[in-house]
């Protein structure tokens, strides 16, 4: 706590000492050099919305133009998507003139920006930064604001009270898949809110330099977080424990982007990750169809190191499992005390055994919503491998180069398939492959789900009447508590209501019931004994 307000008094004296150093002149610069009249929509330049109801970008280019052509077809979902952002900010920070601090000072703390991201990519960015939104000028340039943005997901897992990813992955080869071939899952859990993860987006990129990749992201994003290239070289992002450091470097999309854009095995895809600094720490799962293999490549501001296991069968959470980490004293708290270890026993029990797995059955443990020994742990935990906040889930086959990307809501809808071969070759509008999709999930059509949904209404109701101390009836009351009676954040909110009004029992009743519950952090059951003791004492 003392080092996180030193880190934002130190913010504060020297934020208005700068902003991203040569920002004007770069701009300036590309102003001149780039003619937007002169990029044309190609024939094979298209977007699209899958039968389930992804959208499906197709685009070729190089650099400036890859990134208008970008803003031409997608421009009102990408102006959308920025709004969606600054809506979420606005729920955090509902000050207007700290909002203009909280910008002022991304930018002084992204102040390297411009050498931390190779020029070809912010060429890239500024392209489609010309088909950003006029409504938020006043919080910075367009230029400004979209490379900003492509921090978002470090910042967010870099803050430790705002860890918005718990993400979950799985690489299976040999006799643990159904053919021998790598077989790689992943669910992408990145929450920022329902409208952020509303327009998700499976690119098709062919950039002029490099080799072609696909890659499922959200509209306004050059980076990458679940991708495939042509030559079956995969990446998936995985965020580990970060101190919050001092300066902003490269946001850990970029280098993924520059993996997957210029790697094709597993020793090139090392190279690359290691020209990079950056300023979290994170988990690139590596699957190289030439190798037959994956790896984790394990990367944080001060420390590298590649995670590999020798019986075909490597999985990978939110924290590292490599020797260069095995004393890390943040590492070992992030085992300790958070929801990451919990998970990777729970896919250690999926895929336990000889059992040869295919991508439907992967789709399955992905989707799974209870906890270790299938018990149910109450929808939404975070100890689940879906825990029923993810913004995508990807299964690929690098060797036959075909990928499958869920649809909403969450990693429920349809795992539609996509032939990468096939559309990089035919130049058509990219359709994905029916024959090969994997089914809705179930969980979809059954009762549990539209109470989980009701309980998502009432949830953010019951903690505004407790934060201004409101008496709600108790039939909503019980109403809620009946949605999800297994999640122990359901018991612990009802404690919290009845604590704010007083009703001493009613909250002690609830906390003893939270605490016997499978809670998902230790902070949060730290915090619930605390409660306990004071309820105790009234």
């Amino acid at each position: 706590m003392i080092r996180c307000l030193l880190f934002i008094c130190v913010s504060i004296l020297l934020s208005s000492c700068g902003s991203i150093r040569h920002i004007d002149r770069e701009e300036k610069n590309f102003q001149s050099t780039f003619d937007s009249t002169a990029v044309a929509l190609l024939s094979t330049d298209k977007l699209n919305r899958s039968p389930h109801g992804n959208w499906q970008l197709r685009l070729s280019g190089q650099d400036f133009a890859l990134g208008y052509k970008r803003g031409k077809l997608y421009g009102p979902l990408q102006q959308y998507q920025e709004a969606a952002f600054f809506h979420k900010v606005d729920a955090m920070v509902p000050n207007p003139r700290k909002q203009r601090f909280l910008i002022k000072f991304l930018k002084w703390y992204h102040r390297t920006i411009l050498k931390d991201i190779p020029l070809a990519y912010r060429q890239e960015i500024y392209g489609l930064s010309r088909s950003a939104s006029d409504q938020y000028d006043f919080l910075g340039t367009k230029y400004e604001r979209s490379l900003l943005l492509h921090g978002a997901h470090d910042i967010g897992h870099a803050m430790q009270d705002l860890m918005l990813v718990g993400c979950s992955s799985v690489a299976l080869w040999n006799e643990n898949s159904a053919d021998g071939k790598l077989l790689i899952g992943r669910n992408f859990d990145f929450y920022v809110s329902e409208e952020f993860a509303k327009h998700k987006i499976v690119e098709f990129i062919e950039p002029q330099e490099g080799y072609k990749y696909a890659a499922v992201s959200w509209p306004g994003m050059i980076g990458v977080v679940s991708g495939m290239n042509e030559k079956g070289l995969t990446i998936t992002l995985n965020a580990g424990k970060s101190s919050i450091p001092l300066q902003g470097k490269t946001p850990i999309s970029i280098v993924a982007r520059d993996i997957l854009q210029h790697a094709r095995n597993i020793e090139e895809a090392v190279a690359r990750a290691q020209k990079f600094q950056v300023f979290i720490s994170e988990s690139l799962l590596i699957g190289s169809a030439e190798d037959n293999s994956a790896v984790n490549i394990e990367i944080s501001p001060k420390k590298f190191d590649v995670f590999e296991v020798e019986n075909g069968k490597l999985l990978c959470t939110n924290h590292f499992q490599s020797d260069t980490y095995s004393k890390d004293k943040r590492n070992e708290k992030q085992i300790a005390t958070s929801h990451s270890q919990y998970r990777l026993e729970k896919l250690r029990e999926s895929f336990h055994g000889q059992r040869q797995f295919s991508p439907t059955q992967v789709a399955q443990v992905l989707r799974d919503v209870n906890g270790l020994e299938d018990t149910d742990i109450g929808l939404g935990n975070e100890k689940s491998l879906n825990q029923l906040l993810a913004h995508h889930a990807v299964i690929f086959q690098p060797h036959d180069l075909k990928m499958w990307v869920s649809n909403s809501p969450y990693q429920l809808g349809a795992f539609e398939a996509y032939d990468l071969r096939e559309i990089f070759q035919n130049g058509k509008e990219v359709t994905p492959v029916r024959g090969l999709e994997i089914p809705t999930d179930s969980l979809l059509y059954e009762s549990r789900f539209a109470d989980y949904q009701a309980y998502r209404r009432y949830l953010p109701v019951i903690q505004q009447a407790t934060e201004k101390k409101t008496e709600l009836p108790d039939v909503q009351l019980k109403a809620f508590e009946k949605r999800n009676p297994n999640l122990w954040l359901t018991a612990k909110t009802l404690g919290d209501y009845h604590y704010a009004l007083a009703n001493y029992k009613k909250a002690e009743y609830y906390y003893v019931i939270a605490l016997e519950k499978e809670i998902s952090a230790e902070k949060a059951r730290k915090q619930i004994e605390k409660k306990l003791r004071k309820t105790r004492k009234k």
